[in-house]
This record gives structure tokens, C-alpha cells and sequence, in this order.
């Protein structure tokens, strides 16, 4: 079992769907990410930052799933990250109501001693140079380093994310980002561009259509789930990150194949956080409900066809 290194957001988030509105919830990308790999009791730690309004009882949440939170700097005199967001009729697109750095303006990532060996470094969407920080701090080369970003940074950091990108093995990245960054229609030619770039593996978050994972010449392909609800899909790319990780930690495995199945734990797992609002369904998510929505997965996915 590896150690994994997490670094995001910690945030608050104000949500607003069709089926109803939040006021402020936990939610950031590290913990999605942190929940959602907590399903693999593996060696977690978490690089953050918030305020002196964060409450303790979700401090005890993440300590309670065993995520080590030594790095998860505390400002007292500050004011956690926020957000709010809106989601229009499809949940497929959204609009930004509200989006306060607080604390997060001023966030210097400091990687704990006993992490700068671990063997994978999972940086979630933040600014390109703090990613590139905690690269830095790394004692040893990481086995693995997986990169979560989005258009904001092609938008406004394009060169500092390009050297990101540069340094990492897997990027996981949604369909239209992966056509803004190579400007290639075609995600199979948008794939190809960015392992030019520098990561070996690429993953195309397709939402409810699933996802794809290039390496070299190989393609694969996992479908999402069918639901019959989507409550509210904000932090399923998150979770679908941790769940990536957390499998490769558990197993120690960075095989094209192994690979596969971390796909398809990440895209099952995504399909567990949109059930509800934020981060509460993965809060009470239970391994053996992971299990039974893995072999209704595999039902979903499996078949035997005789070729002539």
C-alpha cells in the first residue's frame, strides 16, 4: 500500500439545483478527493488551507475516515474558501453565483515530512503554481503524479499549467477542456497531443457518458452508471479522482490494466456522490454499498460475443 498525498481545496459551498438549494456545506476538491479514497483505508494525507470558521466537527469527519490532516493549515483570523454555484435544468452546465478566495489567496502548500516519499501525489484543481510547489517538496520522485485542472487555468495560467502538465503521469480532464487545450475536435487526437505533452496516461471525463483512458496507442472506455436520480453532480469529477487514486494506492499496481479498474472504482464511486447534495452522500457511503454498485457495474459492462 502506497502513500498518498492530496492537495486541494477544503471549502464551503452554497449549491443551488432543480431539486433545491443548499446553504453553506462542506465541500473542495482535496475533500471529495479525500472521501472518496477513504473507501480504500489506505495512508491519506490531505495539503490544505482554511479558516478559523471551518467547524471541528468536520475536522473530526476527515479525521474520522482516517485522512492525515497535519498539513491542513488553519488561519484563525481568516475565512475559509467559498463558493456558490447554480445549476441550470440539464446539471450539465452551471454558473457561478459567488466565488470567495479568502485564505486561499495566500496558501503556501507545505508537504509533512513523513509525505515527501510518497510513492502518489494526487493534485487537485488548484493554481498552477502551488501544484508545481508541492511537486517541488517531494523528497523522492513520486511513482505516480495525478493532475486534475480545468479551463479557468488554460484561461488565465496557460504556461505555468503547461509546465504542470510537463511533470505529471496522468492527467484527468474533462472532454471540453481536452479540446480547449489542444484546440483538436477529436478526443482520440486531443489525447494523443497532451501525452506529447508529458503524461504517459490521459483520462476524458465524459459526465453521465463516462470516461476514457489513453496510454500510447490503448484506449479504454467505462461508461457511467445509469441513475435514476441525479441530485446534484457537483464534486463527481473529484470523487472520480479519489476514487482513481485511492485504488492505485491500495494496490500498488500502475499497469495500463490496473489502471481499468481504477477507472471504473473512480466512475462508480462518482456515481455515489451525485445522489445527494456536496459531500453527504459520501459521507455515509459504506464499502459494502460500493461493492453491490460494483457488480451491477460489471452486469452493466460485461458480455460474451463469439466472432466469427
Amino acid at each position: 500500500m502506497s502513500k498518498l498525498v492530496i492537495v486541494g481545496t477544503v471549502a464551503f459551498d452554497a449549491i443551488e439545483t432543480p431539486f433545491g438549494k443548499t446553504d453553506k456545506i462542506l465541500g473542495g476538491a482535496a475533500t471529495y478527493i479525500g472521501l472518496a479514497a477513504a473507501q480504500f483505508d489506505i495512508d491519506a494525507a490531505i495539503v490544505s488551507i482554511v479558516g478559523g470558521d471551518f467547524p471541528e466537527k468536520y475536522i473530526s469527519l476527515l479525521k474520522k475516515n482516517k485522512i492525515d490532516l497535519s498539513a491542513l493549515e488553519i488561519v484563525k483570523e481568516g475565512k475559509t474558501f467559498f463558493w456558490s454555484g447554480k445549476y441550470k435544468n440539464d446539471l450539465n452546465s452551471r454558473d457561478t453565483l459567488d466565488t470567495q478566495l479568502n485564505v486561499l489567496a495566500d496558501f503556501n502548500p507545505k508537504v509533512p515530512a513523513q509525505y515527501k516519499d510518497a510513492e502518489i501525489v494526487m493534485l487537485g484543481n488548484l493554481h498552477p503554481a502551488v501544484q508545481l510547489s508541492v511537486i517541488d517538496q517531494m523528497s523522492t520522485q513520486p511513482k505516480l503524479i495525478i493532475l486534475d485542472t480545468m479551463n479557468f487555468w488554460m484561461d488565465n495560467t496557460l504556461d505555468l499549467l503547461k509546465e504542470v502538465i510537463s511533470r505529471v503521469d496522468v492527467i484527468t480532464i474533462n472532454d471540453e477542456e481536452a479540446r480547449q487545450l489542444t484546440g483538436e475536435y477529436s478526443l482520440v487526437v486531443a489525447a494523443r497531443k497532451i501525452q506529447q505533452m508529458g503524461p504517459k496516461y490521459v483520462v476524458i471525463k465524459k459526465g453521465e457518458h463516462g470516461a476514457l483512458l489513453f496510454h500510447e496507442d490503448q484506449i479504454f472506455f467505462a461508461p457511467a452508471l445509469p441513475l435514476e436520480e441525479v441530485f446534484d453532480p457537483t464534486g463527481a469529477g473529484d470523487t472520480f479522482a479519489g476514487g482513481f487514486a485511492g485504488y492505485l494506492s491500495k494496490t500498488n499496481d500502475l499497469s495500463f490494466d490496473n489502471m481499468k479498474n481504477a477507472v471504473i472504482y473512480g466512475s462508480t464511486l462518482a456515481s455515489f456522490c451525485v445522489e445527494k447534495f456536496g459531500t453527504e452522500r459520501m459521507q455515509s457511503l459504506t464499502k459494502a454499498e460500493l461493492q453491490k454498485r460494483l457488480k451491477q457495474f460489471k452486469n452493466l459492462t460485461q458480455f460474451e460475443i463469439e466472432l466469427s
